[in-house]
């Protein structure tokens, strides 16, 4: 089915899981952003939630309200069937996510989500990647702050340097940010299923061509000090440094031989410390099912912070880029990183994907690879600030 053919579909854009804490700040978002003549539509389980959404926002919004559910692969079916790109906060996607993407993938749909659980990506490509890139549709993971400001960070880096030489890129991620019950919810889920998100890695590794000719890898770190930021290193095991490969795969402009490494920055050691027992005691307490469910009792989804709390939060990513005897720093900037900017993120990237000039691409892509410099372009109208702090 050619993108062309879709163009007739009632909405150019729907948000399914508009009622869940992040998935309302980005229904307000587009409400307020929308660009003159846009078709789009509210999605969800519970008709008077959505309902009570759509009052809230301004009246001359115009957004449609559409029934589905999760559990209900037909409700789905039809709904991606009415629009050219469906985006989703409805998680833990492991849990409630595929059938959103088959959907979208049979249909021809463009879809966007805000997943940061590696299992599931793996789990998507093997099963739908296929059909999507028979039907054209675009099937884009991580568009949240998980992994939008690493990916496109690291892409807008990679741009900075030479090309055709081998390219190594760090990155180093500092944050002032509360988080929402469903964000918990989902971690804690990742913690408590590593044999299965280790079984969906190697399976994706059989299905996936192999790089010829080329390599972009992204090795876990040690912790460290790093002088070029001086702060400590600590290693992130996030689903960022796998996206990041990904584009690296897909570009060539990364160079013949990238490689990618990526550690949460802490100033004070004693800090440091205590985030990493933190971290492992959090791992250890979600292999436990009785204590897993105590912690997801103390934070419940559809949580989340509040205005005055997310007014004050604040993200910063700085890059260190070398290669072909050149070295740069860059950063990637923006306010509260977990709900208000990833709100605008998920946003813009529906907005880049329905209407904006992109490379021709289909199955699972990343947001550098399907979107690149245009939505570059459109985050830094919007307030994310991408730079180039120095060059040598």
């Amino acid at each position: 089915m050619s993108r062309q053919s879709r163009t007739d579909r009632p909405y150019d854009i729907v948000l399914f899981g508009a009622t869940s804490f992040a998935g309302a700040l980005t229904a307000e978002y587009l409400a307020a952003h929308a660009p003159e003549g846009l078709r789009w539509a509210i999605a969800g389980r519970d008709a008077g939630k959505l309902e009570r959404l759509r009052e809230r926002l301004p009246a001359d919004a115009k957004a449609g309200v559409e029934r589905a559910d999760a559990a209900d692969p037909a409700s789905l079916r039809e709904l991606a069937g009415k629009t050219r790109v469906l985006a989703t906060t409805v998680g833990p996607y492991v849990r409630y996510g595929e059938e959103a993407v088959a959907a979208c993938a049979d249909a021809g749909t463009d879809y966007l989500d805000l997943c940061g659980e590696p299992e599931f990506v793996d789990l998507m490509y093997v099963r739908h990647d296929a059909r999507a890139r028979e039907t054209g549709a675009r099937l884009v993971h991580a568009a949240g702050f998980d992994s939008i400001p690493h990916d496109l960070g690291v892409y807008f880096t990679v741009r900075q340097l030479p090309e055709d030489v081998p390219l190594a890129v760090e990155g180093f991620v500092t944050a002032d940010a509360a988080f929402s019950g469903g964000t918990f919810a989902s971690a804690l889920g990742q913690f408590a299923r590593q044999r299965e998100m280790a079984a969906a890695a190697r399976d994706r590794r059989r299905h996936e061509p192999r790089l010829v000719g080329r390599r972009a890898s992204a090795p876990l770190g040690g912790p460290r000090f790093a002088r070029e930021v001086g702060a400590w290193a600590l290693p992130m095991p996030t689903i960022d440094p796998q996206i990041v490969r990904r584009s690296a795969s897909a570009l060539d402009r990364y160079g013949p031989d990238f490689r990618y490494r990526q550690y949460a920055a802490v100033r004070h050691l004693p800090v440091a410390v205590g985030g990493v027992a933190a971290v492992g005691a959090l791992v250890a307490a979600a292999q436990v099912p009785p204590a897993r469910r105590w912690l997801s009792d103390r934070l419940k989804p559809g949580d989340g912070p509040s205005p005055q709390k997310r007014a004050k939060s604040w993200f910063s990513v700085r890059f260190v880029g070398e290669g072909g005897g050149q070295r740069v720093y860059t950063e990637v900037s923006g306010g509260d990183p977990g709900y208000d900017e990833t709100a605008k993120m998920l946003a813009e990237s529906a907005l880049c994907l329905a209407f904006d000039d992109l490379p021709r691409t289909a199955g699972q892509v990343t947001t550098a690879v399907a979107m690149g410099d245009a939505l570059i372009d459109r985050l830094r109208a919007a307030g994310i600030r991408f730079r180039v702090a120095a060059a040598r």
